[in-house]
């Protein structure tokens, strides 16, 4: 508990040093101070709301001496003071508060107005039209501008106390315009649901602070509902009533007896689904599931016959590449191009390659009409390479708009295809594949290719895998290894990981796996700062940035992916230019990972990019991202860097669908609850060339041991196999 006497002080802003309008975090150097006796200028730190040079503030925090700024003020709270004399009310209009606004424009305003130009800026501003000078289209803008600055620093003052940033600010007004004050101190839990970057701990604690009972209706549902969007942040789409009641009654400290009338009071909204059995799933999810499998019998159901000359093709493609397509590749093809859906899946060096490139060869001899696709931009344009045929991705496919982030493909436009490719299937969360199979018309056949040992999507669901489990699917698994690649110790290596047996490291130099020990996590990140730094671009000629990926299970730690980046930022780019002064802020030339879909710029979770340059007076930057037609640069403003991290070191989860030339995989016992043959074989099948695991044998006794961790709770294969019986008995009856 923080004991610490808070300063208040008055000042007038001099200057802004630093701002982050994503955060609302600023540097503010404060002039004629009082409240600190002869101290008359002091920097304040901390979450404000925006300040113009000239703007008086009331400031209150705690008193700090920095080893490199000197004493400054850790601010707990800033008021914004109303300007009292005429150079004042100047002053604070030219600060940059009224966008257009300069100096001269405030004299005017001023000099005509007086001292009631504020009243008359928040009461009649259609009065500025008596000003001489002033044209409709500056007054408008004026108008405008005020309001919204009146909006937002009501709102900054209402939420302030909640550590609620003014970028923040800015979303809820852009959500509900005329109605976000209202919204925030009437119905604080629609934010959490509808508002990106309110938690629910912070709409609770607003509607707790305006005296909303612990036991009311709405903060009950709101806490169901918030914990069912934290299951499926988990890939769960559905919990147990009974568990997520319990879970609902610790959240909110209230009985549990006054949560069951609350989730059928959310049924009978519409808001969940509740069923028989005890499931509970939220609608969005549910609808989900039940499309994909609609979708999936609507396909199956469709009448295909044998194709002609498909042996013929087969063998044409066979003689043109000079190899023999093992039984089951040949097999896959059959049925690619046969029927209506089929599963491909299996490890590393199967010939999954090879197989797509037959399948895309002989389907384009039979005359289909054929697209490819793949989850991320880097897998999409994998499968270009692979397939000497064009790629993109899921999202481009489906003609997205970046404004609404709906798709332009769907049932009722579907897409233009006979044959359907996706690779890096396991990748699809079960909302972005209802998208997808709904856009999928009649005629049409698709092939889901990926690795179903792998990592299931970082959303909800387990789509890849439901479909093999349903048994309705066709699937064909490859398990023969090649010859060429079972000289590979990655190839090999990945298949003992997925018996449980401990990998074995490369003896000769010229290996391409390695296995190091670590006892603990200090250890460790010296152990990836030299390999990266120095021993294996040394050795294998790997750059260190673009061809060296650092694969971690946690973010925190001293070997998280946070403390591994922030070391590896300062040995591989210490002197790129910053986008600011802050510490740990972006370079040019840093690696950098998107981690939300970004559906405007096209951009989706996991992708990663390099920064290519930085505009320090307008505030933006330029990063290059992977794309299946190359490289594609993309303009990041201020607001939207938060949506990049560092990523010489990435989550194992963050790096799915992606092969880099060398991976240094870090698993250590202190990543125990992350921890499973799953994340290890996802992490090290991520290598191309080389693979160095950094480890301790008891996490990967741990590791190889655990095979439920990953493990979801979905309802899709079930729906799959009742939705196919449900159209077979339909069939029956029907005379």
């Amino acid at each position: 508990m923080r004991t610490f006497v808070p300063e208040t002080i008055v000042g007038e802003v001099i200057r802004v040093t630093f701002e982050n309008e994503a955060t609302g975090f600023r540097v503010v150097s404060l002039g004629h101070v009082s409240g600190l006796g002869k101290v008359k200028s002091i920097a304040l730190v901390g979450v404000m709301p925006p300040l113009g040079p000239g703007t008086k503030i009331r400031a209150q925090g705690e008193l700090e001496v920095h080893a490199k700024h000197g004493q400054r003020l850790k601010v707990e709270s800033v008021f914004p003071l109303e300007p009292e004399s005429l150079p004042e009310i100047e002053k604070f209009l030219a600060s940059g508060v009224l966008p257009g606004v300069k100096e001269k424009t405030a004299q005017k305003i001023v000099r005509y107005f007086g001292l009631e130009t504020l009243r008359m800026l928040d009461q009649d501003s259609a009065r500025l039209g008596e000003v001489q000078g002033l044209g409709a289209a500056k007054i408008s803008g004026i108008r405008a501008a005020w309001a919204i600055h009146r909006q937002a620093s009501n709102l900054l003052l209402a939420l302030q106390s909640f550590g609620v940033g003014s970028g923040v600010v800015r979303r809820i007004i852009k959500a509900y315009g005329e109605r976000a004050f209202e919204v925030v101190t009437q119905h604080p839990y629609r934010l959490n649901r509808e508002v990106s970057g309110i938690g629910f701990k912070t709409a609770d604690a607003m509607a707790r602070a305006q005296g909303l009972p612990p036991a009311h209706p709405e903060r009950l549902e709101a806490g169901l509902l918030h914990l069912l969007e934290h299951e499926a942040e988990s890939g769960h789409t559905w919990t147990d009533r009974a568990a997520l009641i319990e879970q609902a009654g610790t959240l909110l400290g209230v009985e549990v007896s006054l949560l069951e009338a609350s989730v059928d009071t959310l049924s009978l909204k519409g808001d969940v689904r509740v069923e028989k059995s005890g499931e509970v799933q939220a609608r969005a999810l549910a609808e989900a599931e039940d499309s994909i499998a609609s979708d999936l019998v609507r396909l199956l159901q469709h009448p295909t016959k044998r194709r002609a000359g498909l042996e013929a093709r087969i063998a044409e493609f066979e003689q043109t590449r000079g190899l023999t397509l093992e039984a089951l590749q040949r097999r896959a093809v059959e049925l690619a191009l046969q029927e209506k859906l089929l599963v491909v899946t299996g490890g590393p060096g199967v010939g999954k390659t090879t197989l797509i490139q037959a399948i895309v060869r002989v389907g384009q001899g039979l005359g289909d009409e054929i697209l490819l696709a793949a989850p991320t931009g880097r897998a999409a344009r994998r499968l270009e390479e692979a397939a000497k045929k064009s790629a993109q991705t899921i999202h481009r496919l489906l003609e997205v708009d970046g404004r609404t982030g709906s798709f332009q493909r769907h049932r009722e436009n579907p897409l233009e295809v006979d044959l359907l490719v996706l690779d890096e299937s396991s990748m699809i969360d079960v909302r972005l594949m209802a998208d997808l199979l709904e856009a999928v018309p009649d005629k049409a056949r698709v092939v889901f290719v990926g690795d179903v040992d792998q990592l299931p999507s970082v959303g909800p669901g387990a789509a890849l895998g439901d479909f093999i489990r349903s048994g309705e699917v066709p699937t064909v698994r490859l398990t023969a290894v090649f010859r060429q690649a079972e000289q590979s110790g990655i190839v090999v290596n990945s298949h003992r990981i997925l018996r449980g047996e401990v990998p074995v490291g490369d003896k000769q130099a010229e290996g391409d796996f390695f296995v190091i020990s670590a006892k603990d996590e200090t250890r460790a990140r010296e152990l990836v700062l030299e390999l990266v730094g120095s021993r294996i671009p040394s050795r294998f000629g790997f750059d260190p940035v673009r061809d060296v990926q650092v694969l971690t299970p946690m973010h925190r730690g001293e070997a998280g992916t946070q403390a591994i980046n922030q070391a590896l930022q300062s040995r591989l780019n210490p002197e790129g230019q910053r986008f600011d002064d802050s510490e740990g802020g972006l370079r040019v030339g840093d690696k950098v990972i998107q981690i939300k879909n970004d559906l405007e710029r096209q951009v989706v979770n996991g992708d990663m990019g390099e920064v290519m340059r930085i505009d320090p007076v307008q505030k933006k930057m330029s990063v290059a991202f992977e794309d299946a037609g190359g490289l594609r640069e993309v303009e990041y403003e201020r607001d939207k860097l938060k949506e990049l991290r560092l990523a010489y070191a990435a989550s194992v989860h963050k790096s799915q669908g992606s092969e880099y030339p060398a991976v240094i995989v870090v698993l250590l016992k202190s990543h125990f609850v992350m921890l499973s043959r799953n994340l290890l074989y996802t992490a090290v099948t991520r290598a191309k060339k080389l693979c160095v695991l950094v480890t301790d044998d008891r996490a990967l006794r741990i590791a190889l041991s655990e095979t439920r961790r990953e493990e979801r709770r979905t309802r899709l294969a079930e729906g799959i196999r009742r939705k196919i019986m449900a159209k077979t008995e339909q069939r029956a009856e029907t005379p």
